[in-house]
């Protein structure tokens, strides 16, 4: 299996952060010496030393218990935009556009570290990053296997079949869905319904179904104990990469 995971998603907001954060903890604590990468974060926020941080990857640090230096840090968040927008258009804002190939040397870097990288990418399969490339073609160069991840609710077989047939037009493995929770509400018989449909259309394995995790602030190993209980596909992956 390939050192890397991409981890994209259906849309924005449904939870590819989570996903990323919840899988690098468990190969952490497998014993695998992984790492993350978010190599492009729109909405960077301003850390007290006045640099842009990349929120999404302190969320996987944090879950995972683990501290990198300012060099790596770069190597795994190198394009930080502050407007929290599509990258293209923070790109052509800010007047540099991500780079795939130094999205691509910074993760070969990080490979020469660790045994595991994962990748989390920004929005759905075909955001744009520049005017005429989108994170498809980033996957596609990377050339890792992919770990879709998808709402639960009215509307997602259509945008989650969508994804996946682009995924697999372009050549990319698809390791499995993984359904995530965006609000604390019960699961309606719809949201019951659609992870069971989209494994039988889009013949794809379901490797989790998570609910909301409302305890993630207070108590967050309660909530990443709920993460692996509803993820038990995720840990054939850790598996995989120890």
């Amino acid at each position: 299996m390939s050192r890397g995971i991409f981890i994209t998603g259906t849309d924005t907001d449904v939870g590819k952060t989570i996903v990323t954060a919840g899988l690098l903890r468990q190969l952490r604590n497998a014993g695998v010496n992984a790492a993350s990468m978010k190599p492009v974060q729109t909405g960077a926020e301003t850390a007290s030393d006045g640099n842009l941080v990349a929120p999404d990857l302190m969320v996987h640090q944090r879950a995972a218990g683990i501290s990198v230096s300012r060099e790596e840090r770069d190597l795994m968040a190198p394009y930080l935009y502050e407007p929290a927008c599509s990258p293209h258009l923070a790109g052509r804002m800010a007047g540099r556009y991500p780079d795939i190939g130094h999205i691509k040397d910074c993760a070969q870097q990080l490979m020469q570290r660790y045994e595991t990288l994962l990748v989390e990418g920004a929005g759905g399969v075909y955001a744009p990053l520049t005017e005429s490339e989108t994170m498809l073609d980033l996957m596609r160069t990377l050339a890792f296997p992919v770990l879709l991840v998808a709402h639960r609710g009215l509307g997602t077989i259509n945008h989650t079949l969508l994804s996946i047939d682009a995924l697999r037009a372009a050549g990319l493995e698809i390791l499995g869905v993984v359904f995530n929770e965006v609000q604390d509400v019960q699961p309606d018989f719809i949201k019951q319904d659609n992870p069971g449909a989209i494994q039988s259309f889009g013949k794809v394995e379901i490797l989790g179904n998570i609910d909301y995790l409302t305890e993630l602030e207070s108590k967050p190993e309660t909530a990443w104990t709920h993460f692996d209980e509803c993820t038990p596909g995720l840990k054939q992956l850790t598996n995989l990469s120890s």
